[in-house]
């Protein structure tokens, strides 16, 4: 509308109301896609809204029982008033922020002429003043009490009050009560019976209650013109610097301002009993545990909850006045008439809604029929998790405990998860009006750079942003944002799932996901060509290679179990990340290559084994990465024979029984000197193609026999020329030597490499290594860090310390075997 010019004064209410229902299916439809397309599988059918018939009566009904026990009033209460949507707004709505400010210190005289020196960081209010407040244990104003000073500029008398409010170590001690403009001020006027005189209009400019030429300025202009006259008045006696809080509306992010209103208030403290309860007693649990602090904090500070808005869209009160004020409460004017027999009086209903919190307070049970049908309520009553962020605890999840716990007599549900907040790049909190919001299809199909900033500036409360956003976007997402698809977008955020802390979104974790999705496409497709080259058997393959992965699979199943039953997505997600990648991709297909070009009678059994595999890893994978599973099953339907038209409606997988021990621990030791071998060639630059000896030396029979079993892979895997085993009391060549355990692995080193160029690198990282690792010896030395610095860098710094002493183990070893050969 304010792109049009119009306003909602000029459509009328009727209209207004019929432009936000078109706004609500446009964008309600937008939320629902979004949810469709990041693969939330839920009865649809059951969507809901609170608008909708059904939970409109819930609603009514809950107001008109409160409204009849007394939990409902009306009543003229200092509120937050947003001067720019011009409504009231809870503490909740609140965002305090610390910004430069002044203390301007004014004196004010009495009759006698003494003078008081009040510190005030919001000058302008002295308008309304009704008194000066000290505090009566300060003896220096003993004597002051209960006289008049005179008001500045309004030449009012005002009383000189004793209150234990006033901190005397505040500027003088001495501070000015203004009740109609001050939360701490209301409650000093009603002690001391003050006067409450309001100064402002709904929409921030002073009335008609000021000196006349201050009259329609608003705040800031009536604070120059008020510092002008008392320089002049030669009232103000300093000013300093001063770090001020200062409330900003979290909707139009306009500084609020404290007004006295009529507004409709719930009286919490007796329903929140019941809700503190059955958290205590462990009725209802949050997940982390911490967060139930943060609950109990504000349980137990709670204070009325404003419930109207002076808005047009939302449910509109239904409460009814006569000519005197009275209040008639009812579903409609028909059933107000009947419940209070009121033929044919004169009747208007309250201009007012409800906040958009009151009806959502309602939602486990409202959705359920409450309070026409139950049979579904004690179907489904109560839900067994709740999902919700940190940052919507006591706006939503209280108030549903509370109103859940008074209306149906049992809690709403008996686990609350708590998810941390997905900020931008730069820590800020995702908001429309800060233009930093990331729509998650943008993401999933990709977005141009201007398209993206059309998206980001489209509509903004504060267009004056505009050109932040534009120049914040360019840097963020100079090229706009590519097509990164579902699947790794859920990846991304499964993997940031761990237990309430905030994240930064950066775009590249979403691009490592996607290479991690690319990465499993690739493994099904070489299966699939080997389908074709080498046919499939009904019989798997039972190698050693086989029994490992069985148990591999077993071990991350199990993993992946747990997770889930501790709500540790995180940990789920990086169980199946590493399983597919490191297990199934890197070694057990890469070991796999080796048997299809060695031994042609298994090889269909050795397809049948990775196509089992498979299929058991896609259905472990679904519930995080269900499209790209989904599309890899069904291409693989018929290798698999399993009866299921989905992937989804599949069972979710169980251990893989008669899986060996003994040889999970023979191919874990194969990856081990594999690893070992690949470290060595990597740090003597030795190319991939050049095959290498290798000497391998131990007393351990075992060792032995694992040699035996896999040496045909790890002279592949590793690049060797040969395997040779040396007795235990021959001479060692010059090598580069790795153990594990007893066993000693030797890549002879002669012939193999410069010795003069590589005694030149090894002591250049000798000498770098040795300096990082004395810098940290120095540091973790300092008592002063260890108790200080933030536990996780202490022991980062302690893991890299432990990191650098190996390495410099193995080059010191490795400089002694290539001297040998000066």
């Amino acid at each position: 509308l304010e792109a049009e010019g119009v306003s909602k004064e000029d459509i009328g209410r009727e209209q207004f109301e019929k432009k936000v229902w078109e706004w609500k299916e446009k964008s309600g439809n937008t939320i629902t896609q979004q949810l469709r397309r990041l693969g939330a599988s839920v009865d649809w059918s059951r969507e809901a809204f609170t608008m909708s018939d059904d939970l409109s009566l819930a609603v009514k009904e809950v107001f008109i029982k409160l409204y009849d026990e007394g939990l409902i009033y009306r009543g003229e209460r200092l509120v937050n008033w947003d001067t720019v949507l011009g409504t009231a707004l809870s503490d909740l709505e609140v965002s305090s922020e610390e910004e430069n400010g002044h203390l301007w210190y004014i004196d004010y005289f009495t009759k006698e002429n003494e003078k008081l020196t009040v510190a005030t960081t919001r000058p302008e209010t002295l308008l309304g003043d009704t008194a000066l407040a000290v505090n009566p244990r300060d003896i220096k104003y003993k004597d002051l009490v209960g006289k008049t000073v005179n008001l500045p500029i309004v030449n009012r008398e005002i009383p000189i009050v004793a209150d234990d409010y006033v901190d005397s170590e505040f500027g003088t001690g001495c501070v000015k009560i203004t009740p109609a403009h001050d939360f701490n001020d209301f409650e000093v006027g009603k002690r001391h019976s003050l006067p409450i005189i309001n100064i402002l209009n709904f929409d921030g400019t002073l009335n008609e209650n000021v000196p006349e030429k201050f009259i329609g300025l608003t705040t800031e202009e009536a604070r120059k013109n008020i510092l002008k006259d008392l320089e002049e008045l030669g009232q103000l006696n300093k000013t300093e610097p001063y770090k001020v809080q200062i409330p900003r509306s979290e909707r139009s992010n306009s500084v609020l301002q404290p007004l006295v209103t009529n507004q409709w208030f719930v009286n919490v403290e007796k329903i929140s009993e019941e809700a503190i309860r059955v958290v205590q007693e462990n009725e209802t649990q949050f997940i982390p545990k911490n967060w139930e602090n943060t609950y109990f904090n504000w349980m137990n500070e709670i204070q009325d909850w404003c419930i109207s808005r002076q808005l047009w869209w939302g449910h509109r009160i239904p409460a009814w006045f006569d000519d005197d004020g009275n209040i008639f409460v009812g579903k409609s004017e028909e059933e107000v008439r009947k419940k209070y027999n009121l033929d044919n009086l004169e009747l208007r209903q309250e201009e007012d809604v409800l906040d958009t919190w009151f009806s959502s307070a309602l939602w486990t049970f409202s959705t359920l029929g409450w309070p026409q049908k139950e049979n579904l309520l004690s179907r489904y009553h109560p839900t067994n998790v709740l999902v919700t962020g940190f940052d919507i605890i006591f706006f939503w999840v209280a108030r549903m405990i509370m109103m859940t716990t008074h209306f149906i007599k049992e809690v709403p549900f008996k686990k609350i998860l708590i998810h941390g907040l997905i900020k931008d790049s730069e820590g800020q909190k995702m908001s429309k009006s800060k233009g930093n919001t990331l729509d998650p299809l943008d993401i999933i199909d990709g977005i141009s750079l201007d398209a993206l900033l059309e998206k980001r500036t489209a509509g903004l409360m504060q267009p004056k942003m505009k050109e932040r956003i534009i120049k914040q976007t360019k840097k963020e997402f100079p090229d706009g944002i590519k097509s990164y698809g579902t699947d790794a977008l859920r990846l991304t955020f499964c993997s940031l799932a761990s237990g309430g802390r905030d994240i930064n979104f950066d775009i590249k974790r979403v691009e490592g996901y996607r290479n991690f999705c690319n990465k499993l496409w690739n493994a099904a497709r070489f299966i699939n060509l080997n389908i074709e080259k080498f046919g499939i058997s009904e019989k798997r393959s039972e190698t050693i290679i086989d029994n490992w992965i069985d148990e591999k699979f077993n071990e991350t199943l199990e993993k992946v179990n747990k997770s889930f039953e501790d709500f540790r997505f995180d940990l789920a997600t990086k169980a199946i990340y590493e399983f597919i990648w490191y297990e199934f991709c890197d070694w057990f297909i890469e070991l796999h290559k080796i048997s299809l070009n060695e031994d042609d009678s298994i090889k269909p059994e050795v397809v049948k084994s990775m196509v089992y595999m498979l299929e058991k890893t896609l259905r472990l994978a679904h519930p995080i990465m269900p499209f790209i599973t989904e599309e890899i099953w069904v291409q693989f339907k018929d290798h698999h024979k399993s009866d299921k038209k989905s992937l989804v409606i599949c069972d979710y997988p169980e251990k893989i029984k008669n899986s060996s021990q003994v040889d999970f621990l023979t191919i874990e030791w194969l990856k081990n000197i594999v690893s070992g071998i690949r470290n060595i060639r990597g740090e003597l630059l030795i190319k991939p193609s050049t095959k290498i000896p290798s000497v391998f030396k131990g007393n351990s029979s075992e060792d032995k026999d694992n040699l035996d079993k896999v040496s045909l892979y790890i002279t592949h895997l590793s690049g060797l020329k040969n395997i040779t085993w040396a007795e235990i009391d021959s001479q060692d060549p010059p090598s580069s030597i790795f153990t594990l355990d007893s066993l000693k692995v030797m890549i002879p080193l002669e012939g193999l490499i410069d010795v003069k160029e590589e005694t030149q690198r090894l002591s250049k990282r000798i000498s770098k290594l040795s300096q990082e690792k004395e810098m940290l010896d120095t540091k973790l030395s300092n008592k002063n860090f260890i108790e200080n610095a933030p536990q996780e860098l202490v022991e980062n710094q302690k893991e890299r310390f432990a990191v650098l002493s190996t390495e410099l183990k193995n080059l010191n070893t490795q400089m002694t075997e290539i001297k040998k050969l000066i």
